[in-house]
């Protein structure tokens, strides 16, 4: 009687330990920008990643993840430090930049991940569109930068950034 209880426990133990192993973290990340109608190119560091990626089952995959607002680098000084003051990302009362997945689709070899991204004291909702490359995720979405109480132009289409993503994962 002893034997049954203890079957269930090591069948079920190995199982769950199968499908934890089939779940993978993001171990490094390189993010990129441009501010389009400025031609200003930079990358944005100090990723910290919380997520769990499923490659057998992607819907299953729960993207969350926070960068440092201070490390944001245009090759710039000047306009680091003023993109870093309280009139922009007011890195101070906001240091980190925030993401957390609502939802992931896959489309074939694409990832439509769903989610809120956080930037100052503002969430919206985007989507991401990554590709998988192996064993990288390579995604991009599209944002205003005045939605997220950044004015840099005065038209709202005039504050149009591209964000591009690639995530190592193992």
């Amino acid at each position: 009687m002893r034997l049954i209880p203890f079957l269930f426990v090591l069948t079920f133990g190995i199982q769950g330990m199968f499908l934890n192993a089939q779940k993978n973290q993001i171990q490094n990340a390189k993010i990129r920008f441009e501010f389009v109608s400025k031609g200003v190119k930079g990358t944005i560091a100090g990723f910290e990643s919380e997520s769990q990626i499923d490659w057998a089952a992607p819907e299953n995959s729960v993207f969350k993840g926070r960068v440092q607002s201070e490390s944001l680098d245009t090759n710039n000084g000047l306009r680091n430090w003023s993109l870093r003051s309280g009139k922009y990302f007011d890195v101070d009362d906001h240091p980190y930049i925030l993401f957390e997945s609502t939802g992931v689709t896959q489309n074939k070899n694409q990832w439509i991940v769903e989610g809120n991204l956080t930037i100052k004291s503002t969430t919206k909702p985007i989507s991401i569109i990554f590709e998988r490359m192996d064993n990288k995720l390579v995604g991009s979405f599209s944002l205003y930068s005045i939605d997220y109480g950044i004015k840099i132009k005065k038209k709202r289409e005039d504050n149009l950034v591209k964000v591009r993503l690639e995530f190592d994962v193992n």
